[in-house]
């Protein structure tokens, strides 16, 4: 099928084109009408990806289903996916279905509501496909709007703080990228993906305000593309806004934002920092691998002191995507495998805990934990499902988060041993921080008054989690769904670096003599 990959990126946004030329009023016939408009749009949309999964060949390491066309001021439409980039894709077509189905009983501006979601789908699934810097740019950051309206106009009491805050610290750190975009474009004379990937960049040392800068070029461009991946991941330090973002956002908001919106980040690190800067990666693994064991056990500890469930689980995405910058930067097979199938495994995991978490906020209207409390007794197939993700999210074996955190922890013991160890702590502390919100949430005796009336969830509800369930286990119960798609392209890439970190080493030996 010609255009596959356009037809999928951009039918949200055809859905979301209809719902505002043709949808009028805000009655409640007109409100049932934009979310079964959403729901057949996002749904489509999954079912046309599948294509894509099943005419992907992952023995080819290039990019597959590649379009490309002269598009506005002389610059290049191009789209394309990769061993690497098309799991992320069809990750992000599988739950926004999911996403407006938990939708269902919003009641405010809900055509305005149902837009942005669709906006947002078209636009997340152009970061994974786009193979060309402007393209890749203006879908990257043209994402933050309609995230940043879901949280400022649908979200909690200090709403626009958090949106403000979510909108300047992934903004500002994209500015540096757009910087490093421009000098790439200078030094390479393309703005192909493609073409990129197979150029070197500078690795000459210069003095830059006195201070040696060693691996030259690319040590610059790796700092300013990681100022915005390291933000949208986020990782410690320049995480404070994921909280705050999570806590005031609706239930959906917190699952895209959980499942999808942060695995940009990670895709950045692997579509352009590993590739494109294998020198300046070398260079920068060691800071990358210990602000990432800091951010797990740190937010891990932090998140053992919260009150608000959303909160916790916040903190709990920022420990668990430390494992993934880890993964990432160890550079071998089974790391980078594990960075990307623990980003996988966090999508439906973290994504069906904030669905957890919005099950019973639409029933008591509070995230307090204190104000739980016995839940089992009249939620049972709430407590049940509440506890296989739960479990997921600690990395119990049979599920796919074992799997994640087992392979990332293989790749990074192989590169530092310490970063492994302190790293391996951070699964204690899950382990801690998740079962306490459990048993204090699910667990003893229903004896708080405003409970008591409390139902469990409806089929629409069960329904939304069946597929969550099926994913979490699957993966869990055979992980080669995953590692045989994404294991020769993370070959390639691994290979193509170690080439060029031995053209390094040999040009720096010649050059101090050695031959």
């Amino acid at each position: 099928m010609d255009n596959l990959l356009s037809i999928v990126t951009f039918t949200p946004a055809v859905g979301a084109l209809i719902m505002a030329l043709f949808l009028r009023g805000d009655d409640e016939a007109a409100q049932k009408n934009a979310k079964w408009l959403s729901l057949i749009a996002t749904g489509f949309t999954f079912f046309v990806s599948l294509f894509i999964i099943t005419q992907f060949d992952p023995q080819d390491t290039g990019f597959q289903f590649v379009e490309q066309r002269d598009w506005v001021f002389g610059l290049t439409y191009k789209m394309g996916v990769d061993g690497i980039s098309v799991l992320f894709v069809m990750l992000t077509t599988f739950t926004m279905p999911l996403v407006i189905a938990a939708s269902w009983d919003v009641k405010r501006r809900v055509k305005e509501y149902m837009i942005a979601f669709l906006l947002l789908e078209t636009l997340m699934l152009g970061v994974f496909m786009a193979l060309d810097l402007v393209l890749f740019y203006l879908f990257f950051e043209a994402g933050l709007i309609p995230m940043f309206l879901i949280i400022g106009i649908w979200g909690g009491a200090n709403r626009v703080y958090a949106s403000f805050k979510f909108f300047l610290y992934t903004f500002l750190g994209s500015v540096l990228m757009l910087v490093a975009m421009i000098a790439m474009y200078v030094d390479a004379g393309t703005t192909d993906i493609e073409q990129l990937l197979a150029h070197s960049f500078g690795t000459e040392q210069f003095s830059l305000l006195g201070v040696q800068v060693v691996g030259g070029l690319q040590t610059m461009l790796w700092l300013a593309f990681f100022a915005s991946f390291a933000v949208k991941m986020p990782m410690w330090p320049v995480h404070t806004w994921l909280p705050d973002a999570h806590v005031q956002a609706p239930t959906a908001g917190s699952v895209v934002l959980a499942a999808i919106l942060l695995k940009m980040g990670g895709y950045g690190f692997l579509r352009f920092s590993l590739p494109m800067f294998p020198v300046a990666s070398e260079i920068m693994a060691p800071l990358v691998l210990w602000l990432s064991a800091i951010a797990i056990v740190y937010t891990s500890l932090v998140a053992l002191a919260q009150q608000d469930m959303k909160k916790l689980i916040a903190y709990s995405s920022v420990a668990h995507m430390g494992y993934v910058t880890m993964g990432i930067f160890a550079a071998n097979q089974q790391g980078i495998d594990g960075a990307i199938f623990q980003m996988l495994s966090h999508g439906f995991i973290s994504g069906a805990l904030f669905l957890c978490v919005g099950v019973i906020y639409d029933r008591m209207h509070t995230r307090e934990i204190d104000a739980y409390g016995g839940l089992v007794n009249k939620m049972p197939a709430y407590a049940a499902i509440f506890m296989l993700f739960t479990m997921a999210n600690v990395g119990l074996p049979g599920t796919s988060g074992f799997v994640g955190e087992f392979l990332t922890l293989m790749g990074v013991f192989q590169v530092n041993t310490w970063v492994a160890v302190i790293a391996t702590t951070g699964v204690i502390l899950s382990a801690a921080y998740a079962l306490w919100l459990y048993r204090r949430v699910v667990m003893g005796d229903l004896i708080k008054e405003s409970l008591k009336g409390i139902t469990d969830m409806t089929p629409r509800e069960k329904w939304i989690f069946a597929p969550l369930i099926i994913m979490t286990i699957g993966l869990g119960v055979y992980p080669s769904l995953v590692t045989d798609v994404i294991g020769p392209s993370v070959g390639a890439l691994i290979d193509t670096r170690t080439a060029a970190l031995s053209a390094f080493e040999m040009s720096t030996q010649v050059a101090a003599g050695g031959y």
